[in-house]
């Protein structure tokens, strides 16, 4: 009887592994997403399921950095891996590199995600952007320095006003490392006008930034759809101009930036007006104001006409002369109102005299009869003197003193 070979469950799933690793390298696997989680350490454990069957699948946290878009149940997609078997469970599944969405690129896809993302935190609201200035002394340009779209400004402003300062940083727009160069130099310019600010340094501060590049795939312009610079323009202190690719071409950059120029060139013309315009502006003002002025001038000499052939100019003396009479009317009138107010009031002072006089203690002693007091206080009852105490009596003229010898009730 043959011996029959017998497997552990840790050697039958490793048969079982290698088998799978073998056939299953690298295979395309589409389906729709579901039952998605992200571990704490990172990783994405996610299953790829049709109307049959179901797939487990892994997506490392190495690779995930790498998609652009976020994964999200429902989803369709094709992803790519290799199949193996996870030892522990003994469960075969996908070991996921690479996710695209179905019917749509990764890249657009992330395009609008970022989008929808943004817009709903207000990045993209108007009330928000900072006006341009009328006439900007310096412009920031964030660009390449070899690239069309430097030398597309540079032509447009030796062309329009070559007194305008252009400050140029240098930046790479193409590749993994562009944003980082881009956030950059954003925050250097924005650093460098504080610095001349707070320092009090010579030199003019940048007015305004243009940041972009000349036309290209949605795979070369991805730099200004990276989620960092739309936040470094949204936080410049510094107007931004987004001038990215051609007319039709939309980036996050456009969207967060103060002003969208269609192409780097329309950056320049939108900023930099032309000098010759200016010139005829300034010439126009010049006119408006002579004539203004010579109008003024006109209006002043038809007024002093007027005001020279009035009668106090003429004869200021006569004028004098007839303001001094009526001084001496308006000193009568104030003399004689005084003297008749006098005499009125002394008349009601003799009228109140006579009333009062009337009333008065006196009138009666001036009849004949007198007072008497004790001590400072009329007497008007015998009963309160007694015999030795000391009266005065007063009469209409003088008075005497006396002590008494008898009281009489």
């Amino acid at each position: 009887m043959e011996e029959m070979l017998v497997y552990t469950v840790s050697e039958l799933t490793r048969e079982i592994r290698g088998v799978l690793e073998e056939a299953f390298r690298e295979v395309w696997v589409e389906g729709e997403v579901s039952n998605f989680t992200v571990s704490a350490a990172g990783h994405t454990y996610f299953s790829l399921k049709d109307e049959n069957s179901l797939l487990n699948c892994v997506l490392f946290r190495g690779n995930g950095s790498r998609l652009g878009f976020d994964v999200e149940n429902g989803m369709r997609v094709l992803c790519r891996g290799r199949i193996s078997v996870y030892n522990k469970r003994g469960q075969y599944q996908l070991y996921v590199d690479r996710i695209e969405p179905r019917g749509m690129g990764a890249l657009q896809l992330a395009f609008e995600q970022l989008k929808k993302k943004l817009y709903a935190e207000g990045l993209f609201d108007e009330a928000r952007k900072k006006p341009l200035p009328f006439l900007p002394m310096c412009v920031g340009v964030v660009t390449s320095p070899t690239g069309a779209a430097i030398r597309d400004i540079l032509n447009v402003v030796r062309r329009r006003f070559s007194n305008v300062e252009i400050l140029i940083r240098p930046v790479r727009v193409q590749g993994d490392e562009a944003k980082h160069d881009i956030v950059r130099a954003i925050e250097e310019l924005n650093e460098l006008n504080r610095h001349l600010v707070e320092g009090g340094e010579e030199g003019h501060p940048v007015d305004v930034m243009i940041v972009g590049r000349g036309g290209g795939s949605l795979e070369d312009l991805w730099p200004f759809n990276e989620e960092m610079v739309a936040r470094a323009i949204y936080a410049s202190e510094i107007p931004v101009i987004s001038a990215v690719g051609h007319e039709i071409d939309y980036t996050i950059s456009d969207f967060v930036a103060d002003f969208r120029a269609p192409t780097p060139s329309a950056a320049a013309e939108l900023v930099i007006p032309l000098k010759r315009d200016l010139a005829f502006r300034v010439e126009e003002c010049r006119n408006r104001l002579r004539a203004a002025a010579k109008k003024k001038v006109s209006l002043l000499e038809r007024e002093l006409d007027h005001i020279r052939g009035k009668y106090v100019l003429r004869s200021p003396m006569n004028v004098f002369l007839q303001m001094r009479q009526q001084v001496d009317d308006m000193l009568k009138t104030v003399a004689s109102a005084m003297t008749h107010s006098v005499e009125l009031r002394q008349r009601e002072l003799r009228a109140a005299s006579g009333r009062l006089r009337a009333l008065s203690p006196l009138a009666v002693l001036d009849r004949g009869y007198s007072i008497t007091f004790k001590a400072g206080k009329v007497i008007k009852n015998a009963a309160v003197l007694k015999k030795a105490d000391r009266i005065q009596t007063r009469f209409a003229s003088g008075s005497v003193t006396s002590m008494v010898e008898k009281v009489e009730q």
